[in-house]
């Protein structure tokens, strides 16, 4: 049986790990201390809680994705509401609405009727046929009609998936995510979360998988460099000795763009990055919320800092997309700020008004979240094959055609299984 040594213990690792469990013999090295990359949960003590480094809303038309937790049986460990709703509060407006999606793909819920944008005109859907038809150079503001739907909807929603700023944006990768899900209609869109923690849907399920199926997953093994002869990968090299590579072992490298072009160079990887901004507030209590914020589990923010509101009991978790643009200010500050903007947002469908103090906080930053969305970074991106025959590259900056997001993670496993010629749910076509 082969052995496939997969470097990264992040979600494309796994990904592959997973894809890979019942044909091959699979070892998967992880340099930090836990699998789970820039998706895992780990226990705070300023707040004296578990929280997630990073909060992310999976869509119903993630395939790839459920597929992942159908395998790994953590399907059951989301929550959601099961329907294509999204209650979002304008800050500038002091206005909560509610977007309600068609089921089907016709767009009923642009007409009027208390389920669309407030204040937006069908003449803006156009946009949605811009981003549909965009090329390889079209940015995210070229595309965007000027009006309430854009504003309140659009721009967010570009940030959100890009995080990227929407001037440099790329509204090709943004508008194959819409070809993927609004496109296809609401239920396509339905929104789901981890009910618990990251870690405990996408990552430790994952880790017991692999046991069942006699993989390994050597935690705290940094591969420091990886030795070549005859067009081949020969031997990894770590901080706990050199592991020989035998003539059918392969080698799935599923590690951040730089780390890759360090281990091989000569891969061609995105060199511009975005971070991502998460602030966490621990509670006295329990958040009690009402009507569809209640059903939702969630709120998004239009006109803050803020994008998106989850709330997981006693902890209020918020996203701060393309967050570049606050690195100067002061976390305090932005703390602050942000739970300013919570109480708007959430004081009136709350069955008790949140303090006016801000209660333990935490912000986290991932400073190289993901790779600029831009046209110019997006065609930095390399395919899953190399000059090295028995070694593929993963990770959700190489080319898979979506921006940095799950779904796109999960998708650059399978194809580096598919390009070492193992069976894989997505067949790799690519150079």
């Amino acid at each position: 049986m082969s052995h496939v040594h997969i470097i990264g213990g992040g979600l494309a690792g796994l990904s592959a790990a997973i894809e890979l469990a019942a044909q091959a013999r699979v070892t998967v090295y992880e340099a930090g201390p836990a699998c789970g990359g820039r998706a895992r949960s780990f226990h705070d003590r300023s707040l004296d809680a578990r929280i997630d480094n990073g909060n992310h809303l999976i869509l119903s038309s993630n395939d790839l994705t459920f597929r992942y937790l159908d395998i790994i049986g953590a399907r059951h460990t989301l929550t959601g509401p099961g329907l294509p709703i999204f209650p979002y509060y304008d800050l500038e407006d002091s206005l909560a609405w509610t977007l309600r999606l068609s089921k089907g793909k016709l767009p009923f819920w642009a007409l009027p009727g208390g389920r669309r944008v407030p204040g937006m005109k069908l003449s803006e859907l156009a946009s949605l046929g811009r981003f549909l038809r965009a090329g390889d150079d079209t940015t995210v503001e070229t595309c965007l009609s000027s009006g309430q739907l854009s504003r309140r909807l659009l721009v967010p929603f570009a940030i959100s998936v890009l995080n990227t700023d929407i001037h440099t944006g790329s509204a090709k990768l943004l508008g194959n995510v819409i070809r993927k899900s609004l496109a296809k209609g609401g239920m396509a869109c339905c929104p789901w979360f981890p009910a618990v923690g990251l870690s405990e849907t996408l990552i430790d399920p994952a880790v017991s998988y692999l046991k069942r199926f006699h993989g390994e997953v050597r935690t705290g093994v940094r591969v420091s460099a990886i030795a070549q002869q005859n067009g081949r990968a020969t031997a990894l090299e770590t901080a706990d000795g050199r592991i020989e590579l035998g003539s059918e072992d392969q080698v799935i490298m599923a590690v951040p763009g730089p780390v890759a072009q360090f281990l091989l160079p000569g891969v061609k990887a995105p060199d511009a990055f975005e971070s991502i901004a998460n602030a966490h507030f621990r509670l006295p209590a329990t958040v009690q919320a009402r009507g569809v914020v209640a059903q939702a589990g969630f709120v998004g923010l239009v006109g803050g800092i803020a994008e998106w509101i989850f709330l997981k009991g006693d902890i209020l978790s918020v996203t701060v997309s393309a967050a570049n643009r606050y690195a100067d200010r002061k976390n305090s500050e932005l703390l602050a700020t942000i739970w300013s903007e919570i109480r708007r947002a959430l004081d009136p469908v709350l069955s008790q008004p949140l303090p006016v103090a801000m209660p333990p906080a935490r912000l986290v930053w991932e400073k190289r979240a993901t790779f600029a969305a831009t046209p110019e970074q997006n065609r930095l991106r390399s395919g899953a094959r190399t000059d090295l025959v028995n070694l593929a590259l993963a990770g959700d900056w190489t080319d898979t055609g979506l921006p940095s997001t799950i779904e796109g993670s999960i998708q650059s496993g399978l194809q580096a299984v598919s390009a070492l010629g193992f069976r894989s749910a997505v067949e790799y076509t690519g150079s």
